[in-house]
């Protein structure tokens, strides 16, 4: 089945404040050939854009920073257009009633590959980019929208075409840490689009460099670099591995960045409440009852911007989102609603340092810092709109090491647990790095070898829980993380690492400092000090081990808790690429056990061989089994997942005892 129609139009009469205008279908096409999943049926796929046009004078529409210096057209509305894309059941009755929308990580599409051990695909059609159709079977409307406006034109993208503020200058700071000596860089994140240099001659352009993420900054003479097309820094004698670099510069025209949230917020809106809408979807009958909102790592920390700035209420004040999801987001948020804004601009030790991406607030109730008396609260707005979803924060290791995820749970100085709200839930997935571990694991700008750990196990079991949680107000398991009071949660001085031959533990974690960037930024989002003036670190602590090196709380998948190594959500630069004592930024680290020891006494490595730990593979196997059953058990895997595991296990066995 295929359908191409040029223009789907939504009346402007479908709802009072309705955002979302024309929708134009590019295509219609049933997926898999219009195979039968499971008792949902068939699917479809349709990919459109939306036409959306917003009264900029609504209340709801203010929190959209610089709206008011947006072009408008005659009746005084803005008007911009996204990518949609949409993969939903054919009968839209058979579907669970549930939006699943996914937060695109840079106009990606990673849900697939999460849920259904999919191979990445941004435009999904082969049977390996649905993997094992577990969300197709389990009845989900899957929905992307465009929402950044940087993201590079390539097939498959899903982005966004807002207006610009023309006419207005700012200030910009673009960093760069090279991998290796080169003599040019580009302004923008990535392979994102940059904002170009407005006037290379502004006072206050400058550019720095620093030996460490918390080093003096010192400044470059003028005379030794340039700017080159007016989008990237060239400098001659070149810049050196390692090292981080600062180019402050003025540019023009900033785009309306906040149009990215209203354009998930109007979308969701209006296939939750608009009847019309579901023309899209091929029925009249309102089958779509509730929306996940699910982000992974940016995206995780948009959704956080999303409740903190107040977009979860729509335009009406109805509840957007009924769940939100934020992966391996970390205590973050981001520049996703600002002048100037840089959306792709994260926040590690070595990579986008001391960008706005971990300020306070950092938990989702109302607490104090107690350095600059001010008291916040993640979801303090969305309590007082009264549209407060259920929430999931998942972090695996590295987002302890990396991302300051402890201040999800703590206090802002770190010394005792608190800020997790009724509705809330935090797991923490110990001996886990920012992605998908692989086995055997590999080494790439490492000191060490990668972390194989892989968790999307337990994400799928806690998909069925927050679905239920929705549905049936079936209470999910407790949350599961480390604590102060338990001494889980311990400042790195106090971490107690085992003396492997040959490895050593970072310099530091990543530590979010209180951050000056100017009186305007908080309240209109204008950056006007750049780099920011740092104030006092917040209190960041991170996981403690066992006499193994392996976390001793959290969520522990099989590899963890009947281990054949040592699972660290930190690695370290190789010195090929300079800072050898940094953290390597989103990979973690995997120190395999000896195999077996012939000489105890002449042993240097403290932690017991395999061989010491287990009798014989039959019996590693029935640990791993035990193990197994517990997870399943406590909610955190599915039975489904069962030979999966055991698979896996039985490959880590033969390959390890054999090293």
């Amino acid at each position: 089945m295929l359908l191409r129609v040029a223009c789907l139009v939504l009346a402007a009469s479908v709802c009072a404040n309705a955002a979302i205008r024309k929708i134009y279908v590019e295509e219609r096409t049933d997926v898999l050939d219009g195979r039968s999943f499971g008792n949902t049926g068939p699917y479809e796929r349709i990919t459109a854009k939306a036409h959306f046009v917003i009264d900029p004078n609504l209340p709801a529409n203010q929190r959209i920073r610089d709206i008011a210096l947006a072009p408008k057209n005659a009746a005084g509305m803005v008007e911009f257009t996204a990518d949609l894309y949409v993969l939903k059941p054919r009968l839209q009755d058979k579907g669970n009633g549930t939006i699943l929308y996914e937060v695109s990580n840079r106009g990606g599409k990673s849900i697939l590959s999460t849920f259904n051990y999919a191979a990445g695909s941004k435009d999904p059609r082969t049977e390996a980019e649905f993997g094992d159709l577990f969300l197709l079977e389990q009845g989900f409307t899957l929905v992307w929208v465009g929402w950044q406006f940087d993201i590079p034109e390539e097939k498959g993208n899903v982005g966004i075409t807002v207006p610009r503020a023309d006419g207005v200058t700012g200030i910009v700071r673009s960093e760069f840490v090279p991998s290796a000596k080169t003599t040019r860089f580009n302004l923008a994140d990535r392979t994102m689009k940059p904002y170009p240099v407005a006037d290379p001659d502004a006072p206050g352009t400058q550019l720095f460099v620093r030996d460490s993420p918390d080093g003096p900054r010192r400044v470059i003479p003028r005379s030794q670099w340039k700017f080159w097309d007016n989008t990237g820094v060239e400098m001659a004698t070149g810049f050196l591995p390692g090292k981080l670099y600062d180019v402050v510069y003025t540019a023009k025209n900033p785009a309306i960045a906040g149009l990215g949230m209203a354009a998930t917020r109007d979308l969701i809106s209006f296939l939750k409440y608009t009847n019309d809408g579901l023309i899209l979807l091929g029925d009249q009958s309102r089958y779509l009852k509730r929306a996940i909102g699910f982000g992974i790592s940016q995206s995780g920390r948009f959704l956080r911007t999303f409740l903190y700035q107040g977009f979860n209420a729509d335009e009406n004040g109805k509840r957007v989102f009924d769940g939100v999801w934020s992966h391996v987001g970390g205590a973050g948020r981001g520049s996703f609603n600002q002048r100037f804004a840089q959306p792709s601009r994260d926040g590690h030790r070595m990579t986008n340092t001391f960008y706005p991406t971990d300020v306070f607030p950092f938990a989702d109730l109302r607490m104090l810092d107690p350095e600059t008396r001010e008291a916040d609260g993640l979801l303090v707005t969305a309590v007082d709109q009264n549209v407060q979803p259920k929430i999931f924060y998942t972090n695996g290791a590295y987002e302890y090491w990396g991302r300051a995820a402890s201040l999800i749970h703590t206090s802002p100085d770190g010394k005792k647990d608190d800020g997790l709200g009724d509705n809330s839930r935090a797991y923490f997935i110990s001996g886990t790095q920012h992605g998908p571990g692989t086995f055997p694991p590999r080494k790439t700008d490492t000191a060490y070898l990668s972390n194989p750990n892989d968790a999307r196990p337990v994400m799928r079991a806690l998909l069925t829980q927050m679905a239920a949680w929705l549905k049936d107000d079936k209470a999910p398991p407790a949350s599961r993380v480390p604590r102060v009071d338990k001494g889980e949660l311990v400042p790195l001085t106090a971490l107690r690492f085992p003396a492997i031959p040959g490895v050593s533990v970072p310099k530091s974690p990543n530590v979010p400092y209180r951050a000056d960037y100017g009186p305007d930024f908080h309240s209109k989002g204008i950056a006007t000090i750049e780099p920011p003036k740092l104030g006092k670190p917040y209190g960041v602590l991170v996981p403690q081990v066992d006499r193994d090196g392996n976390e001793v709380a959290g969520i522990q998948m099989p590899d963890v808790s009947v281990p054949l190594g040592t699972y660290t959500g930190w690695n370290r630069r190789d010195v090929s690429i300079g800072a050898p004592t940094e953290i390597y930024s989103m990979t973690g680290g995997f120190h395999a056990f000896p195999a077996t020891v012939k000489d105890k006494t002449a042993r240097k490595d403290p932690r017991p061989a395999i061989t010491e730990r287990y009798s014989s593979r039959e019996d590693y196997l029935g640990k791993i089994g035990a193990a197994i059953d517990g997870l399943t058990t406590a909610g955190f895997l599915l039975p489904a997942d069962r030979a999966r595991l055991e698979k896996q296990a039985e490959t880590r066995w033969a390959q390890l005892t054999a090293q």
